[in-house]
């Protein structure tokens, strides 16, 4: 499941792709894919890196990649440890909200950002995510959670501050929105109660099989309760 559109980045061979806050892998994994970009990713969590270094060999022994160099590596996104003007793209997908300092990782993804380069941000859009906030306050509480919501124009303000523009805008995951919504009425860590279990089957059968009629469904509703919030930003050149 991708919340960022690859078609807009335009990835070249010889890109170099870095996903700050790669999780386990699901944006990497798809940049990969590209032929001869190289793609690195960082994440906060041994665990999320592990999976994404075991799913990448995986891909690279059944031909499944691009043949471009990768590498993952345990890291603070706020602490970024790389040079300056390093990728021509980064990904930082659904990771803003969980941390503390948001404007200290800001600056840094853009400080590693080729002048020119694309910026890729996702964040929970604010009217979904604000439901779930209101509906359980063990979800808003949650450690290692969502911290903040974020409105879109405040957000892209916040972004642009810091030495980006932004060249567009676009939303995901509207069939998700009411998932959540219904985890946080049955409580969000009960994933035994059978509607979340069904909804959770319907997800995953969407995700998998992709009929016309669900992607109908979702890009109709993306813009009335989208889950995901994606902004698309050029770093200006010096």
């Amino acid at each position: 499941m991708l919340t960022v559109d690859f078609s807009k980045m335009n990835l070249k061979p010889g890109a170099r792709v870095l996903d700050a806050g790669c999780g386990p892998g699901r944006h990497l994994s798809e940049a990969f894919r590209r032929n001869g970009v190289q793609v690195v990713g960082i994440d906060i969590n041994p665990e999320d890196v592990v999976k994404t270094r075991n799913i990448l060999r995986l891909m690279e022994k059944e031909g499944e990649g691009g043949k471009g160099p990768w590498g993952v590596c345990v890291g603070d996104i706020t602490k970024l440890p790389y040079p300056d003007v390093a990728f021509d793209v980064v990904i930082c997908s659904e990771v803003l909200e969980h941390i503390p300092d948001d404007r200290k990782a800001i600056v840094e993804i853009i400080r590693v950002l080729k002048p020119g380069g694309l910026l890729a941000v996702s964040v929970p859009r604010f009217f979904p995510e604000s439901i779930c906030w209101a509906l359980s306050k063990s979800y808003r509480n949650e450690p290692g959670g969502h911290i903040r919501l974020y409105k879109k124009n405040k957000l892209i303000n916040l972004l642009e501050s810091a030495g980006v523009s932004c060249i567009s805008a676009g939303w995901a995951h509207a069939l998700h929105s009411p998932y959540w919504w219904l985890k946080c009425v049955v409580g969000p860590k009960n994933k035994n109660h059978w509607l979340v279990r069904l909804y959770h089957q319907f997800l995953v059968w969407d995700i998998v099989k992709r009929p016309w009629l669900t992607q109908l469904m979702e890009r109709l509703l993306n813009p009335l309760i989208a889950k995901s919030c994606t902004l698309y930003l050029k770093k200006e050149r010096n």
